[in-house]
């Protein structure tokens, strides 16, 4: 997925594609990229420890076979060593974490992510219940569209899925700021067709992109 900033031209251009949507609808859209969602050392240690039983049966048994022994005071030390060694190349590199994880705990924890977004945010806290949070976390290769209960009860979820297979091509091509102005028009189109902008209609939350 993408890995070159987001430039301050970027940022604008964002913050422009969200007011034009905004100025078609009383919906509101807000947007947050997450470089991760996690720090992954916990199930990563978890899988690296798995991982070394695994190997440690296998040589065991070897062992075993070709007629070698080892004492088991030994064998167990080697194994505290190996592992603690294992958790330090962990500790000091967090980029290796994230490869030894299950694609489905790291999807996991990028929606739990985007749901704490959506709340933390106040996404959730507009009139009308027509906000709309478009998130992405990039370690994860994770994208989704968070609506509100209002729009929820007009738009379907295949909508939305399409909106996260363009923003997430976008993503994986390096354009992610492209990607972003899209989502923004499309979600912008759907807002102003089933909530199109009235009178008095406010600008509830702030019109940018925010990176954590």
């Amino acid at each position: 997925m993408a890995t070159r900033p987001i430039s301050p031209q970027d940022h604008e251009r964002i913050a422009a594609a969200i007011r034009s949507a905004e100025s078609r609808t009383d919906g509101e859209i807000y947007c947050v990229v997450a470089h991760a969602s996690d720090g992954y050392f916990a199930p990563a240690a978890l899988m690296a420890t798995l991982g070394m039983l695994v190997v440690s049966l296998v040589v065991a048994y070897g062992l075993e076979a070709w007629w070698l022994t080892i004492r088991l005071p030994h064998f167990v030390i080697a194994e505290l060593l190996a592992l603690a060694c294992v958790l330090a190349l962990l500790w000091t590199l967090p980029g290796l974490r994230i490869h030894m994880v299950p694609r489905r705990l790291r999807y996991q924890a990028a929606h739990a992510n985007a749901v704490k977004q959506f709340l933390a945010r106040n996404v959730h806290r507009t009139t009308a219940r027509t906000g709309v949070l478009i998130f992405v976390s990039i370690a994860e290769r994770y994208a989704e569209v968070v609506a509100d209960s209002g729009i929820d009860a007009k738009v379907g979820q295949h909508l939305w899925d399409g909106v996260v297979r363009d923003l997430t091509a976008h993503a994986g091509d390096d354009r992610l700021a492209d990607g972003f102005v899209t989502a923004i028009e499309q979600v912008g189109a759907v807002l102003a067709e089933h909530f199109p902008v009235t009178q008095g209609d406010t600008n509830e939350l702030d019109d940018h992109l925010v990176e954590i």
